[in-house]
């Protein structure tokens, strides 16, 4: 089972950024702004101690870890100050506690270049986080301020450096390609620069215009004024990723991740297999089988029809509210009620979901796997489908192991949509 966490708060919203987050909080936030995070963080260490008091009996149960991961992100937990910061840390640990001694979890947290310092990262390191993921997205400074980041590329190479000086040896970086104004040479300095650093896990995505985003708004206004590089270009600087990032020895395993041999992120992976998860804090999201409903006092038959036949457990998609100040009143009448069942998943929706999620991986999945999991072939399944796939060369299958195909990462979501 995973952990994530979510810390809402960043000292500015991005230009592109459409995450659950709040704008005015770091080390230069107001007295109002800094009571706010505090009360946040205190509701959410008291949804922690509740969440350790339910896994603890699954401890006693179980000799295997029971949480395998934790990742906490935002908005930008490293816009937090260590006073606000160190109790959730301890209440985090207090979880981890529970796990065999001999079992060492991943525990992520999200930073951004401009609010890390070398007291919070001592404060990270003493209370075990052993992994960094930090918001680079572009080299190139004209292209920081395009996005509206808060820091230039040399902010980030001081605190890179700062990081692997304190013993950091897992670090993530984030980019962002087909930003306005980017070229494909652009690009390149990018992932050059960022690999000569010499990172454990580079994550490269493709900028996404969200609704109600500024960029969003300038280009709805404008289109030609963002300078967006055409569809031909952006593609080039996909293809170019891989081959690029390969010559420095990092291995592409999911669409638009990439690791060095053992460094693949635990914790995302954990999704894409369907594991299961436990989200905190506001709007986070959820993931737990029938059996594991009892940590947030959920009734599962409130939400099963008996007269159903089905092979598997039901899973549920769980999200808690999403108003700030709901969740901070909840948090100070204890009251955990907040939590939403979003989607009750039967056997039909889990199949869908194990062949999506698993193609987003570039082993993908093995048939035997599917068959002990689901008890039917997959070619039983979507057999007539996965013929097509193949036909049109996005598929392949060898040695009962079913794939994307090169064309087929290009077309990946066309892919997808044979399965929903």
């Amino acid at each position: 089972m995973e952990l994530y966490v979510h810390i809402p708060f960043c000292v500015k919203k991005c230009n592109y950024c459409d995450f659950l987050s709040f704008a005015g909080y770091g080390c230069d936030a107001d007295e109002t702004h800094r009571s706010l995070s505090r009360a946040y963080t205190e509701v959410l260490c008291e949804s922690l101690r509740k969440t350790e008091d339910k896994l603890s009996e699954k401890a006693r149960q179980s000799a295997g870890p029971v949480i395998d991961t934790v990742f906490i992100g935002g908005g930008t937990p490293s816009s937090l100050d260590p006073d606000i910061m160190e109790p959730l840390l301890k209440s985090i640990r207090g979880i981890l506690r529970l796990n065999p001694s001999e079992v060492s979890p991943e525990f992520t947290v999200e930073c951004n270049p401009g609010t890390l310092t070398k007291e919070k990262l001592l404060l990270y390191r003493k209370y075990g986080i052993n992994r960094l993921s930090i918001g680079l997205q572009a080299a190139d400074n004209r292209l920081l301020k395009k996005l509206g980041r808060i820091h230039t590329f040399e902010e980030f190479q001081e605190n890179f450096g700062i990081a692997r000086k304190l013993g950091f040896n897992n670090i993530n970086i984030d980019l962002i390609s087909a930003v306005p104004g980017q070229t494909l040479g652009d690009w390149r300095d990018t992932l050059e620069k960022t690999a000569e650093l010499k990172p454990e896990h580079i994550s490269a995505y493709s900028l996404i215009l969200e609704e109600g985003t500024p960029l969003y708004d300038m280009y709805m206004k404008d289109p030609g004024s963002l300078r967006l590089p055409d569809e031909d270009t952006e593609r080039s600087m996909y293809h170019e990723t891989e081959r690029l990032l390969e010559g420095y020895g990092y291995k592409r395993y999911e669409i638009s991740n990439y690791a060095q041999a053992g460094f693949e992120c635990r914790h995302n992976t954990g999704y894409w297999t369907g594991e299961e998860y436990i989200g905190l804090g506001l709007g986070a999201s959820s993931y737990l089988s029938e059996d594991s409903l009892e940590i947030f006092d959920i009734d599962p038959s409130l939400y099963i029809d008996k007269k159903e036949t089905c092979r598997l457990q039901k899973m549920f998609r769980i999200k808690n509210t999403t108003d700030l100040s709901e969740y901070i009143q909840r948090g100070k009448d204890r009251d955990s009620s907040g939590h939403i069942i979003e989607e009750v998943l039967d056997d039909a929706a889990q199949i869908s979901e194990f062949c999506i999620l698993r193609l987003r991986l570039c082993r993908g999945f093995d048939r035997e796997d599917f068959r002990k999991r689901f008890g039917t072939d997959v070619h039983g399944v979507f057999g007539e489908k996965l013929e097509k796939l193949k036909a049109a060369e996005l598929l392949s299958e060898a040695k009962g192991r079913i794939c994307l195909t090169p064309k087929g990462f290009d077309l990946a979501n066309t892919v997808f949509c044979e399965f929903m």
